[in-house]
């Protein structure tokens, strides 16, 4: 038998990150201990790390609604998926601290990568800036190792942005180096056709979320017709009804879905994503959503189990000066975890509010 304890908890940037939607300078996330009773060293950790800008589940009563549904789970002893559909953030801290309480291990599914014994190749991200900040960022992703790399844009002037792209076009080919860009729903639908066309110039991989979610029609248009693949990401936020997602899916025929467990219906939720994605041959890859290193773990060896070979966007604790220590190490461009490494106890786990 299990009691839950949740810890708040903030984490602290580094340097300020930004995107189109705004800058972020810290997060605020929610751990959620599973503890046996009678054995407290047995125990199972997850986190909740709602967007506040962006997560479907995220408002002023937060913190109330994720004591309830911890009590809720207490009294089940389960984690209620069902219930739990339309609050993906809260659903993914409470399925990866019941898998890490089950697995009594860090080790959460077995694979190479839970092994040590193979990493996870990952895309570099540039973050938005000036021009010299982001010329800085991308000359340092590159020379780390990383062979794609994402670039935030639709923040500071798209010329600049595309001046930077053009720049690394004339250093890498495509063959050299994959690039993809993000503009979080920062062009109109109007100016996006035109700004599609100058960016297939240069042979971009994909762009994530070119319009604003919610124009299905629109999306559906730009899918249809764009050079440059599209790639959904926050369309996919609050659709957490399978046949919604099926739907949404069928209407806007997209080339790529990027899913994000903490926004898109936790790891159960992803699943039926990629499920549907198959079925109606739409790619996808995985990221992880400015989680620390608790649900970066998770989301990494749940990814590891599903041997997409393309380029997964898992960010690594170096965002954050306070993040929690585990074995997560980028060499070169992949992600590796080592289960030989220092593991946090249940003491390492305090507010910081």
């Amino acid at each position: 038998m299990f009691k839950i304890n949740i810890v708040p908890y903030t984490l602290k940037f580094k340097n300020p990150a930004g995107t189109s939607r705004g800058v972020y300078k810290e997060h605020k996330v929610w751990y959620l201990l599973f503890i046996n009773v009678e054995t407290p060293l047995h125990f199972g950790i997850g986190e909740c790390a709602p967007l506040q800008d962006l997560s479907c589940d995220y408002n002023e009563g937060y913190e109330k609604q994720l004591f309830s549904f911890c009590k809720l789970t207490e009294e089940k002893q389960m984690v209620d998926i069902e219930i739990l559909r339309d609050y993906p953030s809260i659903l993914f801290g409470m399925e990866t601290a019941m898998r890490h309480y089950e697995q009594q291990s860090w080790q959460l599914w077995e694979s190479p990568f839970s092994k040590g014994n193979k990493g996870i190749t990952i895309n570099g991200l540039i973050w938005m800036g000036n021009y010299s900040e982001m010329m800085q960022r991308i000359k340092v992703a590159i020379n780390k190792g990383f062979r794609c790399i994402k670039m935030k844009i639709g923040a500071i002037d798209f010329n600049s942005e595309l001046e930077l792209l053009r720049h690394i076009r004339t250093q890498y080919s495509k063959e050299e180096l994959e690039l993809r860009v993000d503009a979080n729903g920062a062009f109109t639908t109007q100016e996006a056709i035109e700004k599609l066309n100058l960016l297939a110039e240069l042979n971009i991989h994909s762009i994530e979320q070119p319009i604003k979610a919610g124009q299905l029609k629109d999306m559906s248009l730009l899918c249809s017709i764009s050079p440059l693949a599209i790639a959904l990401d926050e369309e996919l936020i609050g659709i957490n009804n399978y046949e919604d997602k099926r739907s949404l899916l069928e209407k806007i025929k997209p080339q790529y879905i990027i899913l994000k467990p903490s926004l898109h219906g936790g790891i159960s939720g992803c699943e039926e994503w990629i499920s549907l994605a198959e079925e109606l041959g739409v790619l996808w890859w995985a990221t992880s959503a400015l989680e620390s290193n608790i649900g970066l773990n998770s989301i990494a060896q749940w990814t590891a189990t599903l041997e997409n070979n393309l380029p997964q966007g898992l960010g690594t604790g170096s965002l954050y000066t306070n993040n929690i220590s585990l074995p997560l190490n980028i060499e070169g461009e992949q992600l590796w975890f080592s289960p030989k490494g220092s593991f946090p106890n249940l003491s390492s786990f305090r507010t910081n509010e």
